[in-house]
């Protein structure tokens, strides 16, 4: 007869393992999970350490018990809280409080079980070499890894922030009240706004924003090729957003999923996200910081967004067929007419963060120097020769880096010759008469740098060399 386990002995066999999990908890809150290993915990639980591999054969199978009895118990705490409280407002109130005292009462074994560095074993991701030979077969990480992956990169972010001045930012106020059901923001405002956990609100917020909307990688990334700070590549991203009316499209096209193709959704997400991130480096590129942040909004956000209305009927030539062309392939795929011309704006956009400070500094319509900026442009070339440097390869950083700085080169001369023209000519003339006049001054440099790059841009070959060259040109024509 087979022996059968009597109930004495299964509740036996389950204390044993109960103390051996309260042993790996006891361990974890002095030390970390990483001190939570299987000769320690069983010293412990004062049983030998073959007794502990046989209920848990491996560290990760300890630690995701651990774990998973941290979040029972959490949340049955939190659960009776809510259920004890008189209505909806005051039970999701009573959750908050009672969460965030029991982490203050448990710092360190909070901080081990939420937010201590990953550990590859433990999160079942592959180790280098196994990553070194997915990549050579021409595969990456599978989707639970990606999860884990995006986890992590926002505690890590959490962390960095948090211990900044970041949070402190007045126009995060947004994302505070953002946090609260809509009932409680007003009547509950001096509350929300003395909130114990507002720092960590307002974090929780944007590094959702961030990672959600920019990608894992944007950081670490912008941080190697430009060497701001993880609060400045923030602050830098969330002002993009707001100047280029980001989350208006992402809510729009958010309403179209499961009308339009998952592919052409996007597409178009894509072309928002390239164009925050492009803002985003300019801001850091181009503003001492820290940012401020609302002052910047304010300068940019209103003509931004009006003048990205007007591109179509402002760009000319290269740009403009590009631009149609876009809104053609679109609009093939079932876009409406309105949100594929708005979305076909989006690739030239960058360009008007130079025209608008242009504009302002020279006090000048935004519409006509914006219009000049395309128009000089289209002069030189400058379409054909951006789309060179966007083709250059990218197989590793330093290539990465040495083509977005070559692209911000090119729109920054760009810039200064629109700002040049604007001051060399009169403001009554038509654009290609104040163009023509500008290049009569200059006709032997601007004559010159037109061979010139005609020879670069005719060659179908595009290397970081000829590029160079070609940028240095066009920076020629630049007054001393």
């Amino acid at each position: 007869m087979a022996y059968r386990r009597t109930e004495r002995v299964i509740q036996r066999l389950n204390a044993r393992r109960d103390s051996v999990v309260a042993a790996a908890r006891h361990i974890a809150g002095e030390d970390g999970l990483d001190a939570v290993q299987i000769v320690p915990v069983a010293a412990r639980a004062g049983i030998a350490a073959g007794t502990v591999y046989r209920y848990f054969p491996s560290k990760t199978d300890l630690v995701a018990a651990l774990i998973e009895g941290i979040a029972a118990q959490e949340a049955e705490a939190i659960r009776l809280a809510a259920t004890a409280a008189p209505g909806p407002l005051s039970a999701l109130a009573a959750a908050i409080v009672t969460f965030a005292a029991r982490i203050s009462e448990r710092q360190r074994l909070a901080w081990a079980v939420f937010a201590q560095p990953v550990d590859r074993e433990i999160e079942g991701l592959p180790a280098r070499r196994e990553v070194r030979r997915r990549l050579d077969r021409g595969r990456g990480l599978t989707p639970p890894e990606l999860a884990v992956l995006m986890a992590w990169t926002k505690i890590v972010l959490a962390d960095e922030l948090l211990a900044g001045d970041l949070p402190d930012d007045p126009y995060l106020d947004l994302d505070l009240k953002a946090y609260f059901p809509t009932p409680m923001r007003e009547p509950f405002r001096a509350q929300i706004e003395a909130h114990p956990l507002r720092r960590e609100i307002i974090v929780t917020q944007v590094v959702n924003d961030l990672v959600n909307g920019a990608g894992m990688t944007y950081w670490p990334r912008l941080a190697d090729e430009t060497g701001a700070s993880v609060a400045d590549l923030t602050r830098a991203n969330f002002v993009a957003r707001e100047v280029f009316g980001s989350l208006p499209l992402r809510n729009e096209l958010k309403s179209w999923d499961n009308k339009l193709e998952a592919a052409v959704l996007t597409r178009m997400r894509i072309e928002m996200r390239t164009l925050v991130e492009r803002a985003s480096r300019w801001l850091v590129t181009n503003r001492r910081p820290p940012l401020d942040s609302i002052a910047t909004v304010e300068q940019f956000a209103d003509p931004v967004q009006a003048i990205m209305a007007q591109l179509p009927d402002l760009m000319t030539g290269r740009e403009l067929e590009g631009f149609q062309d876009r809104q053609a392939r679109l609009e093939r795929r079932g876009v409406p007419a309105e949100l594929a011309r708005r979305v076909a704006v989006l690739p030239p956009a960058y360009m008007l963060l130079g025209v608008v400070e242009t504009a302002q500094r020279e006090d000048r319509p935004l519409d006509e120097v914006a219009r000049l900026h395309f128009a000089l442009g289209e002069r030189l070339g400058l379409p054909i020769l951006l789309q060179k440097i966007v083709a250059l390869p990218r197989e590793d950083k330093w290539q990465t880096m040495a083509r977005a700085a070559l692209r911000d080169d090119l729109h920054g001369v760009h810039t200064r010759l629109t700002a040049q023209i604007l001051r060399a000519t009169p403001a009554e003339d038509s654009t290609l008469a104040r163009i023509a006049e500008w290049e009569e001054g200059e006709a032997e440099l601007v004559s010159r740098a037109s061979t010139t790059l005609q020879q670069i841009c005719g060659d179908d070959e595009a290397d970081l060399a000829r590029m160079s060259v070609a940028l240095r040109v066009v920076r020629g024509l630049l007054s001393v």
